[in-house]
């Protein structure tokens, strides 16, 4: 078995993969939503202490498994360096304790992985829209090794512009679920926003300027007596999201999606499901897209990549395991 750690962010989580089967027997995540939703956004000093915190308690629950352990795998880069720590001092102590081998994932693979936890079988090559609070990218996906980025953010990601437009009409964090059900009630149309780089040959994305629009929108409804931001809301998550499709429709136009999926924390959105499902249509393309419960960041994608990992003994030693908060991916 392998037991996996994850710290990027905010979500403290192990898990326990089994080799053979792929099969996930444990896992356990302590999520600090709470306590950061005070701040509006992720406060890494005050993350990185409840991490010292929760995973302790984790590991506790999974001594039983020890003595089948033959890996110790955690999420390396990219993330938020002092949460990062955590989890890799945490791994490294548990390698040399077990005498068992060390892998370091990348988080961004896990994300693509996520379609595959209790599955023994992958399902390459595919086409991967990443959508999270840190990235929004678009990847051709081979197998483990063969992974190319073809368009990524110019600034903020998808996610993150969830994040701070609901933090602009003081909804709290996370943004994404608290925006996606006022929109609900909302219409998609009511606010004319410019769609990002859509007189742009470019296949990138950019929300900074969204965000700047849907700013000035909230703080003329802020004007009102009784402000309500549903029609915000919707205009915004409308916008956003055929942002994303107008440019993976040029996309399509030089390459043909067969299987395309999505992942990453803001693929549950499910707005943003429903449209790409549209795209996808005219191609006879597969949706493929992870279970609700492992879209945001979890130890069982990264026990999942681990285990290809340690079958192709892509080992990393205690001196070079080290944390990038940047990933190259």
């Amino acid at each position: 078995m392998i037991l996996s750690i994850e710290s990027s962010c905010d979500d403290s989580a192990i898990a326990i993969t089994d080799i053979k089967t792929k099969k996930l027997l444990f896992h356990k995540k302590i999520s600090q939503e709470i306590e950061h939703s005070v701040y509006g956004g992720v406060v890494p000093e005050l993350a990185a202490r409840l991490h010292a915190e929760a995973l302790p308690k984790i590991l506790e629950q999974v001594k039983e498994y020890f003595p089948k352990l033959k890996a110790v795998a955690v999420t390396s880069t990219p993330g938020l360096a002092v949460t990062l720590v955590e989890g890799v001092t945490m791994a490294k102590a548990i390698a040399v304790a077990l005498d068992i081998p060390l892998i370091g994932v990348n988080h961004l693979i896990g994300h693509i992985y996520s379609l595959f936890i209790d599955k023994k079988e992958t399902q390459f090559p595919l086409t991967c829209l990443l959508v999270s609070g840190g990235h929004t990218q678009v990847m051709e996906v081979k197998s483990l090794t063969e992974i190319e980025t073809v368009a990524k953010s110019m600034d903020d990601s998808f996610g993150e512009s969830f994040d701070k437009v609901a933090k602009m009409m003081g909804l709290g964090y996370p943004g994404g679920p608290v925006i996606q059900e006022l929109a609900k009630d909302g219409d998609r149309l009511k606010h004319n926003f410019t769609v990002p780089l859509h007189q742009s040959p470019l296949i990138a994305f950019s929300y900074s300027g969204l965000k700047n629009a849907v700013r000035l929108a909230v703080l003329e409804e802020e004007k009102n007596e009784k402000p309500e931001f549903e029609d915000i809301a919707a205009s915004f998550e409308h916008i956003a999201t055929k942002h994303l499709t107008m440019k993976l429709k040029k996309y399509f136009k030089t390459v043909r999606p067969k299987t395309f999926a999505i992942v990453g924390g803001a693929s549950a959105n499910l707005y943003l499901r429903s449209q790409i499902l549209e795209l996808l249509k005219p191609h006879n393309a597969e949706l493929i897209l992870s279970e609700l419960k492992y879209c945001s960041d979890n130890a069982a994608m990264i026990g999942r990549v681990a285990v290809e990992m340690y079958e192709k003994k892509m080992f990393t030693s205690l001196e070079e395991l080290d944390i990038a908060p940047r990933s190259l991916l």
